[in-house]
């Protein structure tokens, strides 16, 4: 459901632009056409005016430039859809906008402006029109194109380059590995060709003077055929270039999105809403039954031994422990990982010894908790349509699925049958970076599109988990199974699925919570056993009472690449902050401006004592309460490798 923007002035700018538009509409002549060619600049605006893309139709080509209160973010470049050996022209042109307000199923707001205008280019391809749509936000823009009636069989390539300074550097998702960067582009200009660097999406681009940019995609739904972009750096054009290839059927063919986001704040991109209102809107009917919600996770608790000496591992009673701590505590959801049956036979799920999965998913029922059961497509393919049947059968919440690689078809066809049985589907195994397919189908509650916790049983350093939630997360939710409580215990190899490497897992108590609610995902999967979170209750109360999903706000207080970050977000009238902190350790100004003048609060500190190190004392923390109000400027200091954590409530 939408609604539009009142305001003085909507109405008079709407009527202007639906004059410009009719006038835009009409077929052009032969006179016309000449005039527009003797004139290739085309320039469309942001709302607010700040933004420009200015088009250009030189030798043939369609050609573009980026612009922020007239300065050059990117310089000229071109943009296409056919080979570049296939001449260009525009032909004609019409100018749209638009203002509503929307609301997500879930995600970091409870509404969501869409406000932007948009250039419609007509462009003759030698005999076959397509069109070019540009959309200026005041946080981005987007290019995409359409094309109908080129010959069948023809290969299409939405080719588009980036004409960066050579000072600007990049950072890049590197799948399941640590982000690369800062990646300078001269640098890439003088990378031998015969070794070019992967790019993946994003990239962030960071310049020598502010605004940040990020290079993306959104809207891959609608196109999947042209699979996810890829970047490489053209040599001799010295410019960055990303292409998506396919051959077209005949019909009209729709790209996706091409996105480059602006914004002066390196966090605010992480909370950039451009590619989420460029994505198809929601394809449910009905979708009151995806909520989204916290789960635990057994799969990195397998050997930990409880003080009355029980130990965990793939059985029913382990399972029931999970379950029963889950209904306790109010979290919604528990993952079941891979291990819980042995092959797919026809029509047929063999599980292993001492599990008997029906019996689970009643026992789940009747406490109030949803199973979400991992699937691997390695051990026998069941076929989606009877293995979702399946799923739905056991009155299952949803499924994690493993080892699809990047199939992006493939990919799209399980989030839709997933969808037509009421199952959340969780991506693991380097998945396709669908951005925005969380409003087109919010069944799609996170994907593991980065490092995750001991991924592979490898661990990662605090400076690896801030450049993740600085450019992994710009494509969506993720699942990075942050939380983990007993650290000492992970580093001293009491897991079986401890990290490889003793004492290589460096983090703190304080920041393994921080991290929960710095990582936007529908589904925030804490990975530790439930007695490690009964030990530390107080501290656990913070992952508790937060409202995964649900928010209604969502800030970046503090952002620098590799050093920290410190995001808020508020539920109605509370407030979760979260802050993370590097090796070195340091000391962030929370200012709370953004609490309501005139009110008292109650604030819930959870953070790193004084004796606090993510290496040699991991679990030291406190708790402590105290009373706040708007303007109020909190020192939140950090351990080497810690976290600090506030819950802002009015006060009863």
């Amino acid at each position: 459901m939408t609604r539009f923007l009142k305001s003085k002035d909507t109405f008079l700018l709407l009527l202007v632009l639906l004059t410009m538009s009719a006038c835009a509409t009409q077929k052009p002549n032969q006179e016309s056409i000449q005039k527009i060619n003797q004139q290739p600049n085309l320039t469309i605006n942001s709302p607010e005016g700040k933004i420009a893309v200015v088009l250009n139709n030189e030798n043939n080509k369609v050609n573009y430039r980026l612009l922020k209160d007239g300065k050059e973010l990117i310089g000229l470049s071109e943009i296409s859809i056919l080979p570049s050996a296939i001449g260009a022209k525009i032909v004609g042109s019409k100018l749209n906008a638009k203002a509503e307000i929307w609301q997500p199923t879930w995600g970091q707001f409870s509404e969501i402006k869409n406000q932007y205008k948009e250039l419609v280019v007509d462009i003759d391809l030698e005999g076959t029109t397509a069109k070019l749509y540009v959309r200026a936000y005041n946080q981005g823009v987007g290019f995409r194109y359409e094309i109908e009636g080129y010959q069948e069989g023809t290969v299409a390539n939405f080719y588009c380059t980036y004409n960066l300074s050579r000072e600007d550097a990049l950072y890049a998702t590197a799948k399941e590995h640590p982000p690369i960067g800062p990646l300078k582009i001269s640098e890439l200009a003088l990378t031998p060709s015969d070794k070019p660097i992967e790019l993946f999406t994003p990239l962030v681009v960071e310049r020598s003077v502010q605004p940040y940019l990020s290079i993306l995609e959104s809207d891959l739904y609608v196109a999947p055929e042209f699979g996810v972009i890829n970047f490489e750096f053209d040599q001799e054009k010295n410019v960055l270039v990303a292409t998506n290839k396919t051959k077209l059927k005949g019909d009209k063919t729709t790209t996706p999105w091409r996105v480059i986001l602006v914004n002066e704040k390196l966090g605010d991109l992480v909370t950039n809403t451009v590619p989420l209102n460029l994505a198809t809107p929601n394809q449910l009917a009905d979708a009151s039954w995806v909520v989204p919600g916290k789960s635990l996770w057994d799969w990195r608790v397998h050997g930990y031994t409880t003080e009355d000496g029980f130990t965990y591992g793939i059985n029913v009673e382990s399972y029931k422990r999970f379950i029963d701590f889950a209904s306790d505590k109010g979290i919604e959801y528990f993952l079941i990982d891979d291990s819980w049956y042995t092959k797919v036979k026809k029509e047929q799920v063999e599980m292993v010894e001492n599990i008997d999965i029906k019996q689970v998913a009643a026992y789940a029922k009747e406490k109030g908790v949803q199973l979400i059961l991992y699937y691997d497509r390695r051990r026998g393919d069941y076929g989606d349509d009877k293995l979702f049947s399946y799923y739905e059968s056991l009155g299952a919440g949803g499924v994690k699925y493993g080892f699809m690689r990047s199939k992006v078809p493939f990919t799209k066809s399980a989030i839709k049958k997933t969808a037509a049985k009421q199952l959340l589907i969780n991506f693991h195994d380097v998945p396709v970076p669908f951005t925005g397919i969380e409003r087109t189908f919010p069944n799609a509650i996170t994907k593991e599109y980065c490092h995750a916790q001991l991924d592979a049983r490898k661990a990662f350093t605090p400076e690896t988990f801030i450049k993740m939630a600085l450019v992994n997360a710009i494509q969506g939710p993720l699942d990075m199974t942050n939380g983990n409580f007993s650290l000492n215990g992970i580093n001293a190899g009491n897991r079986e699925k401890g990290p490889r490497k003793r004492n290589s897992y460096f983090s703190t108590v304080a920041s393994e919570a921080a991290r929960t609610l710095i990582i936007y995902s529908g589904l925030v999967c804490i990975p530790d056993a439930p007695e490690a979170y009964t030990e530390k209750a107080d501290l656990f109360e913070f992952i508790q009472k937060m409202p995964v999903g649900h928010w209604d706000e969502s800030r970046v207080l503090h952002a620098k690449m590799g050093d920290y970050i410190s995001t808020a977000r508020r539920h109605g009238e509370e407030w979760f902050i979260g802050s993370v902190y590097n090796q070195q350790g340091g000391v962030l100004s929370i200012d709370l401006d953004f609490l309501k003048e005139g009110q008292a609060y109650k604030v819930t500190y959870y953070e790193d004592h004084p004796d606090t190190h993510c290496k040699t004392n991991p679990e030291a923390y406190q708790v402590r309460t105290d009373m706040v109000k708007k303007g109020d400027i909190i020192k939140a200091t950090m351990a080497p490798g810690g976290g600090h954590c506030m819950w802002i409530r009015l006060e009863n």
